[in-house]
């Protein structure tokens, strides 16, 4: 079992949302947080039907039981019955219970118009397994065919598991919540859209693939993005001095279940294939620090309307990063960094993230890191250094 980096709060100080894909291991950090908590599990199926039909029991149980306020109360799955927010709130502001609120989904809770608590709860997302939590048993080739889920990543036998998980996500999150009313073509979108991994989505084109309407395919992607199992990269758009794509870019959470959903195979180093789960890896590693680490720092990419790009923009310009999984980093590599250069030369930092063996800094600056010095800059604060720069 890995230690994972996300810090919760101390028991019985906050409450709490904390959402993650399913399997990313939510349910096994809490309990390993709070050993000593009231614990509400909405996946049994006697637990669900209690309290939906009966939310009070929630209020009422913990009055009965003198629950102490100090405890943290962990409901699991909250997703799966929102009425319970009502009672939490109401336990909040008149018993002084503090709750960790664990869901798969933000979709239901939010299209609902449940009760959010009025920003009384603050939000925690549980990323993937990151290779600075891995540590030792950071392996690059097994985390781009396993992918970041605990349990796959270290499976002998990942591709039965992926398609086990895919499956479970159509019945547990798709089919069970009622998110679609066609299952069959939403589970065709998911296999077409996997190819979109890591770019700029054209909604015609998938939509016509599935033979849906644009608007179809737009509300899909939405579902992708509520039940977490994918997510939006914005485009960097400040002071351009030339025509500047603005679209964003789409990337799925787990580049495991992009390889199954999108039938790649096993990715040998050096493929293209390789290549574009190489970036989303890059990807996961920046998005699960910045999560983790810097909450309040944008994440972003650049592209000219030439086609000229740099992968990922940390903050305002702070930090230029290219994804290349080449051992041998050429100056066609370097191009789009260099003329982000030219339309924007207060950016302070310009990283290639690659797999040559040794870490270098050409002449006009690039620093050129292999991925197991970028991981390790990344997680110990010195990609980004403490005083902004």
């Amino acid at each position: 079992m890995y230690k994972r980096f996300l810090s919760l709060p101390a028991p019985g100080t906050e409450t709490f949302f904390i959402w993650g894909p399913r399997q990313i291991g939510k349910t096994t950090l809490l309990r390993n947080t709070y050993p000593q908590t009231h614990w509400i599990d909405l996946l049994k199926a006697e637990e669900f039907r209690r309290y939906t039909g009966r939310p009070e029991l929630l209020r009422q149980e913990l009055e009965a039981n003198d629950t102490n306020p100090g405890q943290q109360i962990v409901i699991d799955e909250i997703q799966r019955v929102p009425a319970l927010l009502d009672e939490v709130h109401w336990l909040i502001e008149n018993r002084g219970f503090h709750f960790a609120l664990c869901g798969s989904s933000a979709r239901k809770v939010r299209r609902g118009a449940a009760n959010l608590l009025g920003g009384r709860a603050m939000r925690y997302e549980l990323h993937g397994l990151s290779a600075g939590e891995l540590a030792s048993d950071f392996d690059l080739d097994r985390m781009l065919n396993h992918g970041y889920l605990p349990r796959i990543y270290g499976a002998a036998r990942p591709n039965r598991m992926l398609d086990a998980y895919i499956a479970d996500y159509l019945k547990e999150e798709i089919a069970a919540e009622g998110l679609v009313r066609n299952l069959p073509v939403f589970s065709e979108f998911l296999d077409i859209a996997a190819l979109s991994d890591s770019e700029t989505v054209n909604f015609s084109n998938i939509a016509r693939e599935c033979g849906v309407s644009s608007h179809t395919t737009k509300n899909h992607f939405g579902i992708l993005e509520d039940t977490l199992l994918g997510c939006w990269l914005p485009a960097y758009r400040k002071r351009p001095k030339r025509r500047v794509i603005q679209a964003p870019k789409f990337y799925f959470v787990d580049v495991g279940v992009v390889n199954r959903l999108a039938r790649r195979g096993d990715l040998l180093p050096g493929s293209e294939l390789y290549g574009k789960a190489f970036e989303n890896w890059v990807f996961h590693e920046l998005s699960t620090y910045m999560s983790y680490r810097r909450p309040d720092e944008l994440l972003s990419y650049w592209r000219l309307a030439s086609g000229i790009e740099v992968d990922f923009i940390i903050g305002d310009m702070r930090v230029a990063i290219e994804a290349k999984s080449s051992t041998k980093i050429s100056r066609d590599h370097l191009k789009g960094l260099r003329k982000l250069r030219e339309d924007h030369p207060t950016v302070a930092r310009r990283v290639v993230v690659c797999r040559e063996p040794k870490a270098r800094r050409t002449d006009d600056g690039i620093e050129v890191f292999p991925a197991t010095t970028f991981v390790r800059r990344l997680w110990k604060g010195e990609l980004i250094s403490p005083d902004g720069r």
